[in-house]
């Protein structure tokens, strides 16, 4: 079926605010979508149903069962497929009007910059902390707006960084609202997350992109609005520009920006769930939680959260094999690690796959 670019925007159009000039604003806008999940697939799907001339997909991971509840435009027969290649299949079907390509890889210090190089908007859709603070400090460098969001449990938060301002100023950014990167935040994997609250918080992060293509009504720079679904209140948290480019370019250089879920783990660090379930019954097992409330199938020894896995304290029997478990096998492989590097004579696993691949 052909479609013209009136009939598929029509009711857009007709706000005198956006009007035809405000589509073909649309029209030759980029934007770089980093992370096509529970964030990203709304956002890229909508950016794209607005009239979005360029989008560019960046995921280098596959779909998975439990993303489906929240990532609603993958079906049950693309589990195992690349997020990224699916996603822009789904776009390139109703989007007539968008271009769009992706990047199936992670992104990293190394290629940040050149995937950012070409676009007027780069969007956070990604669940990682570290790779958040590398977009966020690569769009400083390189004088990108960066719309963000993020979520934690039914929290979600949302604003728009690094905005020139009309004194040729840039708005704050993330640094400015959490200057140091925390270690213990889990991801949604990890703390759950209702899917209501994803869509809500993905939708203003394409409001954000929308204001600041078309130049109508007033882009969260300077705020950091933070939502809570269970009350619906919101709340805007004022933010100043403190954290200049001259230091982030500094730290830039010194940040590893290391993200383990992106990382090629060692397999000799690791045990399947299937080799895990033929030796259950070994007493001489010793099974460690690094997460708290963790939905076990299986009883564990110990509990350890890995904001407070301090070898040092850990009284260790070199007869046993430990088994590190956490939700996706990411905790758990660092304190594997950290296990192993103080005692590299003891037999220590981490669960490949969490209980997540159980």
């Amino acid at each position: 079926m052909s479609v013209t670019k009136e009939q598929l925007f029509k009711r857009q159009i007709t706000l005198s605010e956006i009007g035809k000039e405000g589509q073909d604003k649309l029209q030759n806008a980029s934007v770089l979508v980093v992370g096509c999940g529970g964030l990203g697939s709304p956002i890229a799907v909508y950016l794209a149903a607005s009239g979005i001339g360029k989008i560019h997909l960046v995921d280098f991971d596959t779909v998975d069962a439990s993303n489906l509840h929240r990532q609603v435009f993958y079906a049950l027969e693309d589990v195992g497929k690349s997020k990224a290649a699916v996603l822009s299949e789904f776009i390139k079907k109703r989007a007539a009007f968008t271009t769009v390509s992706f990047t199936d890889t992670p992104i990293t210090k190394e290629n940040v910059f050149e995937l950012i190089s070409t676009f007027d908007i780069i969007v956070d859709g990604t669940d990682s902390l570290p790779t958040k603070y590398l977009l966020n400090d690569a769009c400083v460098i390189k004088n990108k707006p960066l719309v963000y969001g993020s979520l934690y449990k039914f929290d979600g938060y949302v604003a728009t960084f690094n905005v020139l301002q009309k004194d040729g100023s840039y708005s704050a950014n993330l640094r400015d609202a959490f200057p140091e990167m925390a270690t213990d935040v889990p991801n949604c994997s990890e703390a759950g997350t209702m899917n209501a609250i994803v869509g809500l918080i993905a939708t203003q992060q394409v409001n954000e992109v929308l204001k600041l293509i078309t130049g109508i009504g007033k882009p969260l720079a300077n705020e950091l609005l933070i939502y809570n679904s269970l009350q619906n209140t919101q709340l805007k948290m004022k933010l100043k520009p403190i954290v200049l480019k001259e230091k982030i370019s500094n730290l830039f250089k010194i940040q590893t920006y290391f993200d383990a879920a992106c990382a090629i783990l060692d397999s000799d660090l690791q045990i399947s769930a299937t080799a895990l379930k033929e030796r259950l019954e070994d007493s001489s097992l010793e099974l460690i939680a690094v997460l708290p409330n963790l939905k076990l199938p299986f009883k564990v020894h110990q509990t350890i959260p890995i904001n407070e896995f301090n070898v040092g304290t850990i009284e260790v029997d070199f007869a046993k094999t430990y088994i590190m478990v956490c939700q996706r096998g990411i905790n758990s492989y660092r304190a594997t690690k950290m296990l192993k590097k103080k005692y590299p004579a003891l037999n220590v696993l981490s669960l490949s796959g969490g209980i997540s691949g159980y």
